[in-house]
């Protein structure tokens, strides 16, 4: 209330002071200028008021003022009046609230003493709180020299807890190691020791420490009977690997890989003992692995269909019996021994489980070699992956591979090099060679090098042996007999069929390995029965025999080329052209029997132009024995023709396309001599005699539509 009643004080003080503030400025604003008495006075200057009332217009005051026309002397009487007023008033209020005034005095002195009484207080509060941050400052560091000391017990009680556990030897773990079989908790007991007899060899405080000299004694005792337990173990699971009738693989997965820790711990801390089982390992899997290998390969030989013999080649004659029609070549089991057939195959199942050889012998099936080599080898493959990958594993070293397998591979070097110096079968070798070359794709996808020596190494092999035998095919062209060889017909030779046969094989399956040095090869037999051929040919006394025999021959490389595949090339290419050369030699041969007067004349006489000065120009009685000879025979001498044709080819439909092709250029002959007749003096005399073209052209649509 006090507060109230000083504030209500102040604001009459303040509204006053600004009143008078007000009425000072206006007054020393304007001046004098209204007083009447003095405005004719010498001292007054009016000078300038025009400009001073210009500048003051925009005043509220001094514009009311003039627009009401007041005089300022009345005005500032006014202002006077009003001043005296609002102080009259001011004084009312404060004598009305002095009571208040004096009791807000009271409280102020009141709030005084408390004040001070309360500053006494906090000062003494100051200086305790000043005594006790000393104390806290103390405590603070007597705090911190307890954490580091404690702090330096932990690391202590840490480093004594560490070295105590690793150092001592807990009865547990004796009677484990002495008296337990090998299971999982011997193992866990094992890596326990291991680890101890490690730190007592690296860890210097151990190893320099007094504790250990009661302790080492007993982790060597320890160590050595763990050793000969683990060992006498290990011996024994890999005896269970000769037992016959074994899996291997499964042993060695399911039971072995158990127990690999236990060859870690051979390794670190008996060298000598681990050198031992690892020696036993490899002589156990090398006997073992050498008698599987030596028992399937002896079971495959009951299996092999042999193929080819050294005097199954392209060139060499062929000794026909009864048993065989003319024109073909004996086969071995029924199985072209030139011919791919079927055995292309295999290349399909190259990754397909190997065969077993006892449910093969009880079904009574003969399969040729490649087919045994693939099985053997996929055997071998899968074989060499799981070992290679069981020594990776189990023993930590890849290189005990070669050791093992120096039996097994040893067994098949001395199965393939007893059967490939006796392999004669061109086919089943290349087939063998495309086999390796999968397998070694095989074994790059699983990442297994293991192999990869011994797989070069059969593929050097096999690839002088097919060479060698490439070349005695080779030689048996070059070399043939013509005398023995030759046959009295004009149908496709058996040598040629062979040829075909062999290059379409080869050719075939070539396209996938792409060798350069085969296709030269190829190109070497291809010139080579291109000799014999035209040999063979220039044995018929009958030049028109000769083509046709030729004819024969071409065509059926060609439609077995064709057969094959679209990858016969330029060898295909070239026996297409041999045909079509052929093919109008005979054409030319065929209407040279029948029509020879006609072409004579046409060739000779039927290009000269009738209009020159000739010497000798043709006249209608030259031609006329032509067109009336013609005319009488045409129709016969075509169906001569046909008949000819039907039974010089073997092909049915070469023979007609070769039929259409006579008949088409005796047509363009004809077509020549009756142009030839139109340019003679006196020439249509002969038109009743000349056979119609539409009359021709018939006789070709009716032997074109037998085929």
């Amino acid at each position: 209330m006090a507060d109230t009643a000083i504030d209500q004080v102040n604001h009459s003080y303040d509204e006053a002071n600004q009143t008078q503030k007000n009425v000072f400025d206006l007054e020393s604003f304007v001046g004098d200028l209204t007083v009447e008495e003095d405005a004719c006075s010498e001292d007054i200057s009016l000078e300038g008021l025009q400009q001073e009332l210009e500048e003051c217009k925009d005043d509220g005051v001094v514009a009311n003022i003039l627009s009401k026309g007041v005089k300022l002397r009345e005005y500032t009487k006014g202002v006077e009046n009003n001043l005296r007023q609002v102080e009259l008033d001011s004084i009312q209020e404060y004598i009305t609230e002095s009571d208040n005034l004096v009791s807000l005095h009271e409280q102020i002195r009141d709030c005084d003493n408390i004040l001070s009484q309360m500053e006494t207080l906090l000062s003494g509060f100051q200086a305790e709180i000043g005594s006790i941050s000393a104390d806290i400052k103390v405590l603070q560091e007597k705090s911190m020299d307890m954490g580091l000391k404690l702090k330096n017990r932990k690391v202590a009680e840490s480093k004594l807890a560490k070295f105590v556990e690793e150092i001592i030897v807990p009865p547990r773990m004796i009677d484990i190691i002495v008296d337990e079989e090998v299971n999982d908790e011997y193992l866990r007991t094992l890596e326990i020791l291991s680890k101890k007899l490690v730190v007592v060899e690296v860890d210097p405080m151990i190893k320099n420490s007094k504790a250990l000299k009661d302790v080492q004694p007993e982790l060597e005792k320890l160590r050595q009977k763990a050793v000969s337990k683990v060992f006498d173990f290990i011996v024994q699971k890999l005896h269970a690997l000769r037992k016959p009738k074994t899996n291997i693989q499964i042993l060695q997965q399911s039971v072995l890989l158990k127990y690999k820790y236990v060859i870690s711990f051979l390794k670190d801390h008996s060298k000598e003992v681990y050198l031992e089982v690892r020696t036993a390992y490899i002589d156990t899997m090398n006997k073992v692995l050498s008698a599987h290998f030596r028992a399937y390969i002896q079971a495959l030989e009951k299996l092999q269909l042999d193929i080819a013999t050294s005097s199954d080649l392209i060139g060499v004659e062929a000794r026909s019996s009864g048993l065989f029609l003319r024109g073909r070549e004996p086969l071995k089991n029924r199985s072209a021994v030139f011919a791919l057939g079927d055995r292309i195959k295999i290349l399909k199942e190259v990754d397909e489980p190997a065969l077993i050889p006892h449910i093969a012998e009880a079904s009574s099936i003969k399969y040729p070699y490649e087919v045994l080599f693939r099985s053997l080898h996929k055997l071998l493959m899968d074989t060499a992956s799981s070992e290679y990958n069981f020594c990776d594993e189990f023993f930590g070293e890849q290189s005990m591979f070669y050791e093992i397998f120096a039996g097994p591979f040893a067994v098949i070097d001395e199965y393939f090099n007893s059967i490939l110096p006796n392999s004669y079968d061109a086919i089943g070798l290349m087939l063998m060679i495309l086999i390796i070359h999968q397998h070694q794709l095989i074994m790059s996808r699983r990442r297994i090098p293991c192999l990869d020596s011994y797989l070069d190494k059969v593929n050097i092999a096999l690839w002088p042996r097919f060479k060698m035998v490439f070349d005695m095919h080779l030689s048996s062209l070059r070399n043939a007999n013509v005398k023995t060889l030759w046959e009295d017909d004009v149908h496709p030779h058996y040598v040629m069929r062979r040829y075909v046969e062999f290059t379409a094989s080869l050719i075939h399956l070539n396209v996938e390995y792409g060798d350069g040095q085969l296709d030269l090869n190829l190109e070497r037999l291809r010139m080579a029965i291109d000799d014999l051929l035209i040999k063979l040919a220039k044995a018929f006394t009958k030049a028109k025999s000769q083509t046709v025999f030729l004819i024969n021959n071409y065509d059926m490389t060609i439609s077995v080329l064709k057969e094959a595949g679209p990858e016969g090339g330029k060898i295909l290419v070239h026996f297409e052209d041999l045909l079509k050369s052929n093919t109008a030699l005979f054409v030319e041969e065929l209407l040279a029997e029948h029509f020879s007067s006609l072409i004579k004349f046409v060739k000779t006489r039927g290009s000269e132009d009738l209009s020159s000065n000739s010497d000798r120009p043709i006249t209608v009685a030259e031609v006329e024995p032509l067109v009336k000879d013609f005319a009488s025979r045409w129709k016969a001498a075509i169906e001569l023709m046909h008949k000819d044709v039907i039974t010089s080819f073997s092909n049915f439909l070469c023979g007609m396309e070769i039929l259409r092709a006579a008949l088409t250029q005796l047509l363009l002959y004809y077509t020549r001599l009756t142009d030839c007749i139109k340019r003679i003096v006196g020439g249509s005399a002969l038109n009743k005699d000349l056979v119609s073209i539409s009359s021709i052209m018939y006789e070709i649509r009716k032997y074109s539509r037998t085929f």
